[in-house]
């Protein structure tokens, strides 16, 4: 049985008779629901859209979130050239105001963006049954519409890629055995210089912290063992946006992302939104020609919170479609993660419990989307009274206090 949806890239069903919001509800109860973004997700009190789903096979419901509109474009977003003398200090002080950054004259070929997009797009269009064979996803592979196994869902198609050739998937390998040769010679390229790139800019941010040795964080993104990932992901356009009344259609839900660091690559159309300090949400103004680099949940640890991951969302386009690639940039899984002994000042303790990455990896397979995934490693707070209000502060503090 087919559905509609808001895009000729997919199965369709005529519903040129229905009123807009029917068509909305057959278009969002589209399956099969083709899985798992490797990166679980988090609980938000954003309003849920259920439809039912009409298939008497698939007897559940396809849960896709909208969100209050974002007017706001954020014009403040630190941009870091990596040529400038000031590079390593402009970034740390990116990654601790923001957790974000714009990276320009990156050395990066644009040709190698043009033409993974291009081969991406060709896949993306391809019939659902010819998509079908590269999923479902463990999580290496494709899928459709479900991030992650607990229940988060959003409007976006991805691939999910191994980037280490030492233990390269069997799902990975599938993707390339049902796409052209060129498809893979375009990830290959396109990876090898994004990973040329972020070894160099996380050896800046090493230089700027004054982290000894320098490679402290780029060897773990080297190691032949590193446990990175590539991601491309595709927003089909939806022009029935306009039956919600004015919300948006959640594309994918607001995370951080959990590994070391995240090199995000977007064509033209806007969508990316990242969450303030003040808890605002700003809307992102699209640069195909750039890189957006995302300070992750291993390296908010690593720096004792110094720097923190940054909070993210995609919302779907009512006419155009968006395209991202992501190389997200983990360590090994027996890499024990805690904060690095360099950073830290004389008698100052950790704010977190040291775990591996395969721990914090696994524990956020069983989460949600918008949960806040380091809670469960941070260390307890020992509260104290003081004037009848109960005050919360790491240990540490309070045994330099007493």
């Amino acid at each position: 049985m087919h559905f509609a949806i808001c895009s000729s890239h997919f199965s369709y069903l005529n519903t040129t008779n229905f009123p807009p919001f029917i068509t909305l509800l057959f278009n969002l109860s589209l399956f099969p629901l083709f899985s798992s973004a490797f990166f679980p997700p988090f609980k938000r009190k954003e309003e849920t859209m259920v439809v039912h789903s009409q298939s008497a096979a698939l007897d559940h419901c396809s849960l896709i979130k909208t969100c209050k509109p974002t007017t706001s474009v954020f014009k403040g977003i630190p941009v870091v050239d990596l040529r400038d003398p000031e590079a390593k200090n402009l970034i740390v002080k990116a990654c601790e105001e923001y957790g974000f950054f714009k990276l320009v004259n990156h050395g990066v070929p644009m040709e190698f963006f043009t033409r993974l997009e291009a081969e991406a797009l060709k896949f993306f269009n391809l019939p659902q049954s010819d998509k079908d064979k590269a999923g479902l996803p463990d999580p290496f592979g494709y899928g459709f519409k479900k991030i992650g196994s607990n229940g988060d869902v959003g409007w976006v198609e991805y691939l999910l890629l191994n980037t280490n050739p030492q233990i390269t998937s069997l799902k990975s390998l599938t993707v390339f055995r049902e796409t052209p040769e060129i498809f893979r010679s375009a990830v290959n390229d396109y990876i090898q210089a994004v990973k040329r790139m972020t070894f160099e800019v996380v050896e800046l941010l090493a230089d700027g912290l004054k982290i000894e040795p320098r490679d402290a964080l780029s060897r773990l993104l080297r190691d032949e063992k590193s446990d990175s990932c590539f991601r491309l992901n595709h927003y089909p356009p939806c022009p029935e946006l306009q039956a919600l009344g004015g919300r948006n259609l959640i594309g994918f839900g607001e995370h951080t992302d959990p590994q070391i660091i995240s090199v995000l690559r977007s064509n033209n159309t806007s969508g990316l939104q990242i969450c303030l300090r003040d808890k605002t949400w700003v809307s992102v103004p699209p640069d195909q020609t750039s890189f957006f680099i995302n300070v992750g949940d291993a390296l908010q640890v690593m720096t004792n919170g110094r720097l923190r991951s940054v909070r993210h969302r995609v919302l779907a386009e009512s006419m155009r479609s968006r395209v991202s690639m992501i190389y997200f940039g983990g360590p090994p899984l027996s890499e024990k993660i805690a904060p690095l002994a360099s950073l830290m000042a004389k008698g100052e303790e950790s704010l977190y419990e040291e775990f591996t990455w395969w721990e914090y990896k696994t524990s956020a397979y069983k989460s949600r989307l918008g949960d806040y995934r380091l809670g469960l490693f941070e260390k307890k707070l020992v509260v104290l009274q003081a004037n009848d209000s109960n005050i919360k502060f790491p240990p540490f503090l309070v045994k330099q206090v007493l």
